[in-house]
This record gives structure tokens, sequence and C-alpha cells, in this order.
């Protein structure tokens, strides 16, 4: 078994790191490619090709197949996840959670920054996964929509809840239950990706901007708003703006919304939809205001005076990177115990002040004080009950549903 050894980075190499998360870089690996280009080609050939290829469609679920658990023989556990996602101490020691786990426990980490992009990533393993196979991967980090996705087919293990207790007591409330893991039977969250709206003080020079309808409808902002190509993140903001529950909406109040952007767009208000490169038009001002990244708008703010953020009364939209373990892996114990290990507050603050995405972990804030005070009261990195009560999810969708909407929003953004 290959053994995970700690390295160190040099100085040089940290601060690029660092500077990555400054110019969104990290993000950029995330979020921007989870949708993928020519407008609709995931829904149109990756949903459409699963029947093809001899795989069954999402929604005919088989139930999670499980391979003798050598947990205890072999003290290892293989961890695929996404670039730049881990966390790197300031002497440019890489991974030193990953360490620490293996110091307490015993089991040596395979760590791997094989996930550059979910639809990509699931071409990877599905064919070990549709022929009833072992990926060589005992725990993976996806986003919702994909790991949705994977329990729907069944090719993922239903976790141990015994082998989970602190991930079980410290879950954060707004990532309990989603509708694609109701009572998380199959995933636990790594981290929480919120779109709110970012300004520049400088830019808006004195207009207001509070909501969603602000930005599509007021004159003084025209040609200087920003929306995200991510369908979700643009038409679930939309919807919230409009009164309606991104959880829970139809066919009707999808087209209101493309409808209402459509508008916005005929009149020239939104200057363009962008992948994570709203960063540099919002610093440069080129933007007064644009839908943003949570993550992003942390090291925005820390770099620009003239960068925040509001949250609509309306609400925002949250999503999530999620961990599950594949069919057939040989260390499912093992890999549940990497996942319990990061919800005890120690570790989940140490990944947070390094990585400042929404963290999943309830009672970290003590132990993220300790190491960087700002991001323990940043409520973008923590969020409190008030605005964890602003937060709503973008449902899951069907592969007709997928296809028909991305195509819609692909009409609308030009892509």
């Amino acid at each position: 078994m290959e053994q995970y050894e700690p390295d160190r980075l040099t100085a040089a190499q940290v601060a690029a790191v660092r500077r990555s998360f400054r110019n969104g870089r990290a993000a950029l690996t995330r979020r921007s490619l989870l949708r993928a280009s020519a407008g609709g080609a995931l829904a149109a050939g990756a949903l459409g090709g699963l029947s093809g290829c001899g795989i069954p469609a999402a929604g005919k679920a088989q139930g999670g197949v499980s391979a003798e658990d050598r947990s205890a023989e072999e003290k290892t556990v293989s961890f695929s996840n996404w670039t730049e996602y881990m966390d790197v101490d300031d002497s440019g020691k890489r991974h030193p959670t990953l360490e620490a786990f293996t110091r307490r426990t015993g089991i040596k980490v395979k760590y791997t920054e094989d996930i550059n992009d979910n639809n990509e990533f699931f071409g990877k393993i599905k064919p070990q996964l549709a022929a009833g196979q072992d990926t060589g991967r005992d725990l993976i980090c996806v986003t919702d929509w994909l790991a949705g996705r994977l329990i729907r087919l069944g090719w993922v293990q239903k976790l141990d809840p015994a082998n989970l207790p602190h991930a079980f007591a410290n879950l954060s409330s707004q990532f309990r239950s989603p509708d694609w893991d109701p009572g998380r039977a199959y995933s636990y969250p790594w981290q929480g990706i919120s779109t709110v709206i970012a300004y520049n003080k400088k830019a808006l020079d004195g207009v207001e901007v509070t909501s969603v309808s602000d930005l599509l409808d007021n004159p003084k902002l025209k040609g200087r708003v920003g929306f995200l190509t991510e369908m979700r993140d643009t038409v679930g903001m939309t919807l919230l703006d409009m009164g309606k529950d991104p959880g829970k909406f139809g066919d009707d109040d999808y087209d209101a919304a493309i409808a209402r952007l459509q508008k916005a767009v005929d009149r020239g208000q939104i200057r363009r939809f962008t992948g994570n490169d709203y960063t540099s038009d919002l610093t440069k001002g080129d933007f007064a205001a644009c839908l943003a990244w949570a993550g992003d708008v942390v090291q925005l703010k820390a770099d620009s005076p003239d960068v925040d953020f509001l949250i609509p009364d309306s609400g925002y939209l949250t999503s999530s990177d999620n961990l599950l373990v594949p069919n057939k892996a040989r260390h499912k114990t093992n890999a549940e115990r990497l996942i319990d290990y990061y919800f005890e507050p120690k570790a989940a603050a140490e990944l947070a002040a390094y990585i400042n995405y929404v963290c999943p972990v309830d009672g970290v804030k003590d132990e993220l004080a300790k190491i960087d005070e700002d991001a323990a009261n940043n409520p973008l990195i923590l969020p409190d009950r008030a605005m964890q009560a602003k937060s709503r999810a973008f449902r899951s969708l069907s592969s007709k549903e997928e296809t028909a909407y991305e195509a819609k929003f692909a009409k609308l953004t030009g892509a």
C-alpha cells in the first residue's frame, strides 16, 4: 500500500498558493467548471449517455454494494479530492491535519488531488462503478448534484452512524438534510459554497444595492452588473428574489425567472455572465455589483477595501462539496473515521482557516479564533443562525429537467 508522506512547500510556493486563493484560481477549479461547455452539454451528453452505455438512468438505484472491509488489517485509506482543497500551514507543510490523523489512528492516507471537474471525474469512475468494480478510492469529494446522481444510481455505500459520532453531533443544521440525501445516509459535506451579492463601493458611488432586483432593474447600474454562468446560482438567486423557493419550484417558475433575466439582458443591464473571472471585473470596478461565491469574497475583501458583500432579505443559495464512499471500497471503516475526524472542531477549524469556504461543522468558532480571529467572526465562513436561516438549496433535477433547463439557460447566456 502506498504511504502518505507529508512534504513541505518552499516559502515562495506557499505565497503562490495564497495568491491563487486571492485570485480565485482554486474556486475556479471547483466552481466555474461544474457546468459543461456548449450550454447544457452536461445534461444532454453526460446524463443522456448513461443509458446508452448500459448504465441505469438516474433514479433506478440498485443500492450500495460493499466489499470485504479490510480496514482492520490494512491501515490505509485512499482519498480523492479537488486541487488546493486541503490545509497547508504557515511553515509550508502540506496537509498537517492529515498527518495528525495518521499519528492518532495509525491509518495512512493516500491523498490524491485528481478531481478537476465533476463531469470529468464522473467519467473516470463510471466504468468501474457500472461494472461493479472497485475504483481504487475509499473516499471521494464531489459537488451536491453529482453526489445525488451517484446515490440515485446506487454507486455509493450507506454510511455507518456508529463510526460517525462527531459528524452526526456537529453537522450544521443547514446541511443536515438535502433532498438528494435526506438525513445524510450516504454523504457528509466537506465544505459549503454560498452565493451572495458582492459589490465595489467605489464603483457604486452612492447607489444603494440591497437585492437581486436592484441588480436587474436599477438603471444607474446599467451595463455594470454581473451574473454567473452556473445555472443553479443565477436562477436560484433570481427565484428567491421573486419570492419562490429554489427547493420547490416548477417549470413555470423557472421560465418566469429566465424571462426576467432575459429582459435585463435585452436592456443591457447585465454586462455579462461570468465564471470565476468576475473577481477581476469586481476589483477593477467594471462590475459595480454581481453575484459572487463567498469563498472568493473573503479573499477579495482582504485585498481590496472597496469590495464588500450583502445577503439579500430574500435569502441566498448554498451548495456543498460532499464526501462519499464508492461501492466496493476496501477500507470503508477507515474512510468513515476520516470523515468523522474532520467534524471534530479542531480539525475543522484548521481546514476552515486555510480554505475560507463555509465550514459545515458547528462548534468551531473558539478553535478557529485561536488560529485566525477575523475568520472566526466572518459570517461567510461561520454563518450565524440568522444567516443560516436565510440559506436555501437548489432542488435536485431529473434528467429531463436538467436537459431542458440547461438549454434555456444556455440560450439566455449565449453559451
